[in-house]
Formats: C-alpha cells, sequence, structure tokens
C-alpha cells in the first residue's frame, strides 16, 4: 500500500512564507494564515513542502488505504493562491456571487491576490469550508468514497 506523500511536518509556516519570492504573497499569505486560524481555532502547520493547514481529519477509503488531511489550507503558488475547503469548489463558491475574481476546479479555489475577493465572503465562504471538512465528499465519478472522521 502506499503512503502519503503530503503530510504534516515542523516547518516553520514563517519561514515558509518568509521565503516567497512575491512580496504580495506573502501578505496575501500571512492574512490567509490569521484568517484561517481564527474561523479553525487551530494553528498553522506546514503540510509538505508547500500547503499549510489548519486542522485535521483522518480518512480511510474501502480499500483500507487511509491517512490523515488539514481540513482546511492553502499554497501560493506560481501566480495564484490555492485554497484548500472544500471537496467541491464550484457548489461552495456559487453560494458566493459577491465573492470577486477567482478559478475553480474540483475541490480548489484559485485566486491571484486577496485584493480580488471580498474578504468578509472569504471569510464565510471558509467557515462553511471548516464547518463540513470532516464529511465524505458526494463521488459520481466512479471511485473510492472515503470514511471521514475527525481526529
Amino acid at each position: 500500500m502506499t503512503t502519503n506523500k503530503t503530510v504534516a511536518n515542523t516547518a516553520s509556516v514563517e519561514a515558509f512564507i518568509d521565503s516567497l519570492d512575491d512580496e504580495q504573497q506573502a501578505k496575501d499569505s500571512r492574512e490567509l494564515v490569521a484568517m484561517m486560524q481564527e474561523v479553525s481555532g487551530e494553528p498553522a502547520v506546514m503540510w509538505g513542502s508547500a500547503i499549510i493547514g489548519f486542522g485535521v481529519y483522518h480518512y480511510i477509503y474501502t480499500s483500507g488505504r487511509e491517512g490523515d488531511w488539514a481540513r482546511i489550507g492553502f499554497s501560493p503558488r506560481k501566480g495564484k493562491i490555492s485554497l484548500y475547503v472544500t471537496y467541491n469548489a464550484a457548489r461552495l463558491t456559487e453560494q458566493f456571487p459577491e465573492l470577486g475574481t477567482y478559478t475553480t476546479s474540483k475541490g480548489c479555489i484559485y485566486i491571484k491576490r486577496l485584493d480580488d475577493v471580498d474578504r468578509e465572503a472569504l471569510k464565510k465562504l471558509i467557515t462553511i469550508g471548516y464547518a463540513q471538512s470532516d464529511e465524505p465528499p458526494e463521488r459520481s465519478d466512479g471511485k473510492e468514497q472515503p470514511a471521514l472522521g475527525k481526529v
């Protein structure tokens, strides 16, 4: 059975943010850390080398594969910030027409910078995402459905 490559570790969140080349992205990352800490009540933790996560849940697939993942988090990537707050980004973001400029994939919300979105709407979106983070996703793609639970 394979092991997860991206796991929580003891690397410094502050050192990671300080290492970012883009000054605006570093500023936005600090603001997102404060926002997600306030919403979750959890400290910021590095997951792998580039994801900042808050809280943890444990998942187990029927195959026996299991692991841990951050309940919410984000990653400052080249030219965008990836927000990990939901399994269904389109369904969550449609609740916030005032959110601003963003794109989505299945489970990620991408923003270029915080000034592109309404911060109050973003905070509400993150709050909902955190509250629902330990609910299993609804899979319609034939892939294995995990059973989730808080750790």
